[in-house]
Parts: structure tokens; sequence; C-alpha cells
């Protein structure tokens, strides 16, 4: 057994310590001989500080593409030639994606818009959308409107948002090479405000976006670092007509080694399933990440691309004896 595997026994799962930017560094650098040992601790320690259960997630998009920044892996920037052209979905059309999203089991909705940060009319649009929503259907509702200031972080814990995702993306070190148009630090402060709030914090970001696996590394441990409730794990899946649509997709024996290494980092943080994990696992490496580490899933589709049908998610899960987590009641 690798000297890092048995400091994470110790450490990780007995102590409930997560392993520093060194340790990360060293299970993603492992020998592919030593991967399933390394998926069964992060699956030891995952059952030992989270439990069996899986959170479901259903996403949808307000205002989808036409987006000012620069993204480098986003089809919905406005400044690409990817296809995705500006639209806004209804009030209506919202509540019924929510529908829809609670009658696979999810207990979570998370409303997404495709800009910098919200104006006056889109915090409109999702005052009124939450309140139709929390009239009709019985969900936890999340929102993803990029960088708030702090009025509106205010209008969105008396909106009941209970949860709000801004991901880093990738480490402080490579951000610029992803983004131009705004910097790390400003997601980071966007971030602390939410904290402050009382909201929960869901933050993670994407890998393959050609940071090296050091990066990775030092992704984690700022994660770690931050501490959030959540963190959605994406794999690049990547978008014609985008700086980074002719990159490959990561490996999937490397995509595996990053889950065990962000679980063995974040021992008692939701570790989700996101966007690339059908071209870069396919379902097998699903099953992989579900018994190494993963305990939430986003279901069906997500902002742009297709994702696996939300049955056979939970077939999967049904299969694999993983109960799906009920609605809190004190949310």
């Amino acid at each position: 057994m690798p000297e890092i595997l048995d400091q994470a026994r110790t450490q990780v799962l007995g102590d409930g310590v997560g392993l520093d930017q060194a340790g990360v560094l060293a299970v993603l650098n492992l020998p592919d001989e030593h991967l399933p040992a390394a998926l069964q601790l992060a699956h030891e320690v995952r059952m030992r500080w989270c439990g069996p259960e899986v959170e479901v997630e259903g996403i949808v998009s307000l205002k989808t593409g036409g987006c000012p920044e620069d993204c480098h892996f986003c089809s919905q920037s406005g400044l690409f030639t990817s296809p995705v052209r500006s639209v806004w979905l209804d009030i209506p059309s919202l509540v019924e994606a929510a529908k829809q999203t609670a009658a696979t089991g999810a207990t979570e909705f998370c409303i997404v818009a495709a800009v910098r940060g919200p104006d006056a009319r889109l915090m409109k649009q999702m005052r009124e959308g939450v309140a139709a929503i929390k009239a009709e259907v019985d969900i936890q509702v999340a929102a993803s409107l990029g960088m708030l200031s702090k009025e509106q972080v205010d209008d969105l814990v008396d909106m009941g948002v209970h949860r709000y995702n801004h991901n880093l993306e990738t480490c402080r070190s490579y951000f610029p090479n992803v983004v131009t148009t705004h910097s790390w630090e400003e997601r980071w402060e966007t971030l602390r405000m939410v904290r402050d709030s009382g909201m929960e914090v869901c933050c993670g970001g994407i890998l393959g976006l050609g940071e090296t696996v050091e990066q990775r590394a030092e992704f984690a441990a700022q994660l770690a670092e931050l501490d959030p409730h959540e963190v959605p794990l994406n794999f690049l899946n990547p978008r014609p007509g985008t700086p980074l649509g002719d990159r490959p997709v990561v490996e999937g024996k490397d995509a595996l080694r990053a889950i065990a290494a962000f679980r063995l980092a974040m021992p008692r943080t939701i570790l989700r399933y996101a966007g690339g994990r059908e071209i870069t696992l396919g379902d097998l490496g699903t099953r992989d990440g579900l018994l190494g580490g993963i305990n939430a899933v986003i279901v069906g589709n997500y902002l742009t691309t297709l994702g696996r049908p939300a049955t056979a998610d939970l077939e999967l899960l049904n299969e694999l004896k993983m109960p799906v987590k009920a609605l809190s009641a004190t949310l």
C-alpha cells in the first residue's frame, strides 16, 4: 500500500482531516494499479463522514447564452462562435421544470443564468420564479447567477434561496489562462459574502482545461480552504466554437483519481457528479465514481450539453443500494 494511502487511512478516514495539497498531489500521481485502493478508501471516507445517502439535483437555465464573459470552455459566451444564442425562460416553464425535477426524486432545483452578474430584470424574475416554485413544488431552490453584490446576496436570502453555486472553475494560478474578463479573486469575494449570509456555498470547477496535475492539487487545496457545502466536479466536454473546443477529454482513470483525491481532501463535503462524466467515464466509470467518493448527482441534461437520463442514474443508485436523500424538513 502506498504511503499516502496509509496516511489518508489514519488522517482522513480516522480523524476526518483532509489531505493537504502535497497529499492530494500524491494521490493524483498514484500508478494505475493503486487506483482501486484509492477509490475504496475514498468510498470508506464518504460513508463514514457523509453517510450512504446521495443528493439528487436538477438544473435549468433561466437565461441561456449571450454572456459577456470569456470563460474559454463555455458555449454561452457571446464572444465566441459557439451556437448558443440568448434565450430567457418564462415563469410557467420554470415551474414546470421544477415539477419535472421533483418527480425524479430530486430534492434540489438550481436556477442558472449565463451572466456576469444579475441585473434588476433578472433579480425580479428570480423573485417571481422562486415564489412560484415554492407555491407549487416541494423542493429546495438553489441559484447560480454569477458574481453578486452584498445587496443581491441579501435579496436571494430573502427569497428563500438556500444554496448558491459559483464555481472557481480552476486553481488561482491557472485561472487567467481560462478567463480574462474577470478575476479569480472576484469570484472568491462573492463566495465569501454568500457564506457570511448563511446560504450554503456550492463551489467547484472543471478538470481538463489544460491545467497540470500540480494545479489540480492546488485547486483541491483551495476548495478545501473555502470549505464549501458542495463541490460539483465537472470534466471538460469540449464545445465547438470555444477556445477550448479542440482539447482532448480527461482520461477515465485520471478522472477517477481526481474523484478519490478530492474526496480525501474534503471528507465531509457533498461531492457531486456534474458535466462531462458521460463522455469521460461512461456507465462503468460512473459506477466506479459512486463507489469512490461521489455522493451527489445532477440528473438529466446540463445547461448546453446532454446528460444521462434521470432514470439511468436512479436505477444505478438503487442497484448500489444508495438511498436518495430525502427533502430536509428543516429548510
